[in-house]
């Protein structure tokens, strides 16, 4: 069997050192939030500053609901952990390492769950502070700025492994580095994803921070890549392996292929299993020089797979880093026609709309008006089918969405309709017009 050292990652939230704490978590009587015995003040409320501090574990797997705020500190490593059903909303500040030192660093770790932090978010602030994103975590930044390592000897480190952190905020650049003295900052995506509102100026934030080696990927051995989807900015991180199914993607059930890149005639060997760290896992390719291997998985099931290669005359491989996957029934895909310019004719149009689905399973299909110049002014005409016309009898810009549901997960896209009061002005508007 595969062993490897593995360095336990825990986490604790806490409120700033120099403020004092409504409540906070003692860990009298075990590691869980919603054993009110384990707070010195009973369980948090949304007006409650809450202190995670003096070395203990806490771990969170229930919606706690809202909190005012939340910060790590004190001389010990403190850890908080968020694991599959866990849900928290902080409506101010999040400290995640106030006075913690790089051989006692505060750690948040979203394992699965959502950190909803409402506003500002701070990841080593006067301490060393880690957040870690993996398998099914979200954290989504509302408001203000998510910043790595924010003051003075603030020393920041963000880890990207799986799940995705959301800038949602509507600040201009809501993604900040070394904003202290002497302060340092790092973000390592391998697996998972970061994503943001896309424009010219936070691009540049990203695209600077990956030419000073700050944003790297699988630790500075693989590529870190930046697209841009329907106007959402997306960072991740690909392995020189460039491992199929994408690490921390997820596939449907039944015989599929694990595909790995390795120069022609490599030696490797791989493993795989559903423990994590690939605890237990099996030896499925035993220094052969192949690059893919078919594989039977079950629904609703992580696994975790690793590909070992040797260098030329080796005895021993070089270890690679474990990737995983998911298995589950995946959203129906939905594409949305293009967008359309038009313009009135006797104060009406009418307008085409159509869109098409991919689900392996049969979907229930819905148009909608996310949104109008005024309430009512545009009808379908039948929003369940996938192609169909809708009416519009004011001048601005339509917005209308397919929504696909096989029951279990939905998928959505949206299209854009411009109308205008003649055909001249709607020609007037389109890109290149003389």
């Amino acid at each position: 069997m595969r062993s490897r050292i593995v360095l336990g990652i825990c986490i604790a939230l806490l409120l700033a050192g120099s403020v004092s704490a409504d409540t906070r978590f003692t860990g009298a009587v075990s590691d869980l939030w919603s054993d009110a015995a384990n707070w010195n003040n009973g369980l948090p409320d949304a007006d409650d500053k809450v202190q995670i501090q003096g070395g203990v574990m806490c771990v969170l797997d229930y919606d706690a609901g809202t909190i005012k705020h939340t910060a790590l500190e004190g001389g010990n490593t403190t850890h908080l952990r968020l694991v599959d059903g866990a849900a928290l909303r902080v409506r101010d500040w999040s400290i995640i390492g106030y006075a913690g030192t790089p051989e006692e660093p505060h750690f948040l770790e979203v394992l699965g769950g959502v950190y909803n932090a409402d506003a500002r978010m701070f990841i080593g602030f006067l301490g060393k502070g880690k957040l870690v994103v993996d398998y099914g975590g979200v954290v989504n930044l509302n408001a203000q700025q998510f910043a790595v390592g924010e003051n003075t000897d603030g020393e920041g480190v963000v880890e990207i492994r799986g799940g995705s952190l959301n800038l949602l905020s509507s600040s201009g650049l809501p993604l900040r580095f070394r904003a202290g003295a002497n302060s340092s900052a790092s973000m390592d995506f391998s697996g998972g994803v970061m994503t943001q509102a896309y424009s010219d100026a936070r691009a540049g934030v990203v695209n600077d921070h990956i030419a000073d080696g700050t944003i790297t990927a699988y630790g500075g051995e693989g590529t870190v890549l930046v697209d841009t989807v329907d106007d959402v900015l997306t960072v991740k991180g690909l392995h020189p392996l460039n491992p199929v199914p994408g690490d921390g993607d997820a596939t449907t059930p039944g015989q599929i292929t694990l595909s790995w890149t390795v120069e022609p005639g490599t030696l490797v060997d791989v493993w795989f299993g559903t423990g994590a760290e690939l605890a237990g896992a099996e030896l499925i390719v035993d220094k052969q020089a192949v690059t893919s291997i078919a594989v039977t998985v079950d629904p609703k099931q992580r696994y975790y797979w690793a590909v070992d290669v040797y260098a030329p005359g080796a005895e021993a491989p070089d270890w690679g880093p474990i990737f995983d996957f998911l298995v589950d029934n995946l959203p129906p895909v939905v594409r949305a026609a293009d967008d359309v310019t038009t313009w009135l004719v006797d104060g009406a149009r009418e307008v085409a709309i159509s869109a098409t689905v991919d689900d392996s399973d049969p979907t229930t299909t819905l148009w909608t008006v996310v949104s109008e110049p005024n309430e009512g002014t545009a009808v379908i005409a039948d929003p369940t089918q996938l192609e169909t016309t809708v009416t519009l009898t004011e001048i601005g810009t339509y917005v209308l969405q397919m929504e696909a549901s096989d029951a279990e997960y939905t998928g959505s896209d949206r299209m854009s309709i411009n109308v205008f009061a003649d055909s001249c002005l709607a020609a007037q508007s389109l890109p290149g017009y003389e």
